[in-house]
């Protein structure tokens, strides 16, 4: 699957899982808006469907997109949410040191790791992960519910599926 980082360069630099993704060709990083693909689905936290396994499709023939910002920043997206097929990630914990423990607020690899096991591509996700200290944990504390979102039909039981989490 290819991936994609629209870097806002609002993180720190050392800390920032995008980067490293970017260093290692794992992920495109793309600085301009225009140079992103048209169809991609974009992880947004603020989007009002969920992603599922439904959305698999797109992502192979145009690609995964992540936004790498500041989550003090994360709702002022400029113009992605108008011009992308926007979807938020479900119900799941951080093990990125910055939000250890917190729901939701996914470091950038994180964001793509869940996303590829939702849709079945967990090599993908377990070779993100193996970059940082901290990866398997992430899969060790979402390993049921990735599991469960992994077998949703659509958006909408992965939205039911989520409920039992929280």
């Amino acid at each position: 699957m290819r991936l994609y980082i629209y870097q806002m360069k609002q993180c720190d630099p050392r800390k920032c899982t995008g980067l490293k993704l970017g260093r290692f060709r794992l992920a495109k990083l793309v600085h301009r808006i225009q140079s992103l693909p048209s169809k991609a689905v974009i992880l947004d936290p603020y989007s009002e469907k969920a992603f599922s396994p439904a959305d698999r499709k797109i992502v192979e023939q145009y690609g995964l997109v992540a936004v790498d910002c500041s989550w003090a920043h994360a709702g002022e997206l400029p113009n992605l949410r108008k011009q992308k097929i926007a979807r938020c990630l479900p119900y799941l914990i951080t093990a990125n040191p910055v939000n250890y423990g917190q729901v939701g607020k996914l470091s950038t690899v994180e964001a793509f790791a869940a996303a590829l096991y939702i849709i079945g591509a967990v090599e993908q996700a377990e070779r993100l992960l193996s970059l940082f200290k901290w990866g398997s944990t992430f899969s060790t504390l979402n390993s049921e519910p990735l599991a469960m979102y992994s077998k949703a039909k659509d958006s909408t039981e992965v939205v039911s599926i989520q409920k039992q989490f929280m």
